[in-house]
């Protein structure tokens, strides 16, 4: 059986469900001028997030380390592919200074792949987990990490320094994934999250929903990661970011979005956040708690 969403037809319109409202609020107009004043760089903002509004007023915000080229080409991602540039050993301090600055409740961190670093970049990652905790010890943490090649001594400075939450995304079904994720693996990715809770970490991870995966295929990896002990998932609508990246098949609707939801809260997740404009990085603060 086939998800009950709208197929897409080429150059049509998104539904009236997709359109996202201006960032608006006292809290977003102060949190957007010490961004502008001081460059700060986050991934709510050079992401266009739809989200960013409503998360800065919650005080969450999400940075991205490690630069801004990726070495993987996944078939959905906006991120630039190459050769990445020289590590920055002092981007753990300058990114725990932009919280202090920005009065940060919640940060989520995240980073690029970075299959060209012998340690996969784990260190930078521990040492900015650390850094950000010296700054603020009352700021509490997300890590969205990449998998590392489910090499569980890069994973072990994550647990290490044992933020509140680790995620690392599925992004799409199994069968879709060798296409969607070109060099990840789906049972790898499932692997590291179960390494992550069998060694006492909260877990998280997302999936983007209308790369023409069926509704059997979404529930089987719902049925999948609640197998690995997931706590928390994001389930939100794939949106092509150039022509150059996979279409979107189907535009999935809210009711269908709900019935996921509804599916996963069933299953036992502590937390399901499913809608169109749902990312990773939605309600992230409340995850920690």
């Amino acid at each position: 059986m086939m998800t009950e969403n709208v197929v897409l037809p080429e150059r049509q319109k998104k539904p009236n469900w997709l359109r996202v409202k201006l960032p608006v609020g006292k809290k977003y107009t102060e949190l957007r001028g010490l961004v502008d004043k001081y460059k700060l760089n986050t991934i709510c903002t050079s992401g266009s997030c739809p989200n960013m509004g409503e998360c800065w007023g919650e005080g969450t915000a999400t940075f991205m380390i490690l630069g801004n080229i990726c070495t993987r080409s996944c078939g959905f991602c906006g991120v630039k592919t190459g050769r990445p540039e020289t590590v920055e050993w002092d981007e753990p301090e300058k990114v725990a200074r932009s919280i202090k600055i920005m009065g940060i409740k919640h940060a989520v961190i995240t980073s690029v792949d970075r299959d060209d670093l012998k340690d996969g970049g784990s260190i930078i990652w521990a040492e900015t987990v650390e850094a950000i905790r010296r700054a603020n010890p009352n700021t509490t943490l997300e890590t969205l990490i990449p998998d590392f090649q489910g090499n569980t001594s890069q994973i072990d400075r994550i647990i290490k320094v044992h933020p509140e939450v680790v995620s690392h995304n599925m992004e799409t079904v199994r069968r879709l994934t060798r296409e969607v994720r070109i060099q990840a693996k789906y049972d790898r990715s499932l692997g590291v999250l179960k390494y992550l809770k069998e060694n006492g970490m909260r877990t998280k991870t997302g999936l983007m929903l209308g790369l023409g995966e069926t509704e059997e295929e979404v529930i089987e990896t719902m049925r999948d990661l609640q197998g690995v002990g997931l706590d928390v998932l994001t389930i939100g609508q794939y949106l092509q970011p150039t022509k150059n990246h996979l279409p979107v098949k189907e535009f999935i609707t809210p009711e269908q979005f709900k019935k996921y939801e509804i599916i996963g809260l069933e299953m036992g997740f502590m937390y399901v956040e499913s809608g169109a404009l749902v990312r990773s990085s939605y309600k992230a603060h409340k995850h920690a708690k």
